[in-house]
């Protein structure tokens, strides 16, 4: 493929693993998969998040280095997909620590982040409150039943503000709202074909709009 690092980042139940997944294997690419499963904090933290916040906010950011300092990471033979941006560490930290901890939290995160692979390419998913809300239920992951509507709002919020002003690499902004990613072989098709054709810059990408134009052209 084109592009040798794409990360796939968007809010909880957006649909990020499933198509890092239909990706790495479209592109004969490795997968780079997120730590999220593994730590052990995170019942805890949506039950009762201010007394655990700082460690799950912590486990996550060394979890998360380690795997891209992999070395089969840092010195890779094929292509990369990763369901995760490296920098949403940092989105999550803000909204869910204090002002003391965020300090702290911060420091860390620029001395060791430093030496990691950045993408070249990131595909933002983005998805209204509402369908993030049936997408969590009906993956029935237990303690993800515990986030509330208001703190998932507020992450949407954080996420449109941070990749309004992402310049680091090309940004691809898909409309995942009227399509599950798992069930629309046609649609996954248009966005592989249009991330194969991609270029620098920022890019949008609207399943529906797409399979509009498609039919209005002429036979």
């Amino acid at each position: 493929m084109k592009h040798q690092f794409i990360a796939i980042e968007g809010p909880i139940g957006v649909g990020k693993s499933t198509l890092a997944k239909i990706l790495a294997d479209a592109f004969s690419a490795d997968l780079v998969r997120d730590t999220e499963t593994t730590n052990p904090y995170l019942k805890q933290f949506y039950k009762e998040p201010a007394e655990v916040a700082l460690h799950t906010q912590l486990h996550f950011l060394l979890s998360r280095v380690d795997v891209l300092q992999n070395p089969a990471v840092m010195r890779p033979t094929k292509p990369m997909v990763s369901d995760f941006l490296l920098d949403k560490d940092r989105l999550f930290a803000e909204l869910t620590l204090d002002e003391d901890e965020w300090w702290m939290y911060t420091r860390i995160f620029d001395r060791i982040s430093a030496q990691c692979p950045k993408p070249d390419l990131v595909i933002y998913l983005q998805a209204p409150l509402e369908k993030l809300i049936q997408r969590i239920e009906r993956r029935g992951v237990s303690h993800e039943q515990a986030i509330n509507s208001h703190y998932l709002q507020q992450l949407i919020t954080i996420y449109e503000r941070y990749f309004h002003e992402y310049t680091a690499s090309p940004l691809l902004i898909v409309n995942a709202s009227d399509i599950n990613i798992a069930d629309n072989p046609t649609d996954v098709q248009r966005l592989i074909s249009e991330i194969s054709a991609l270029e620098g810059g920022r890019h949008y990408f609207n399943p529906v709009a797409s399979a509009d134009l498609a039919l209005d052209k002429p036979m």
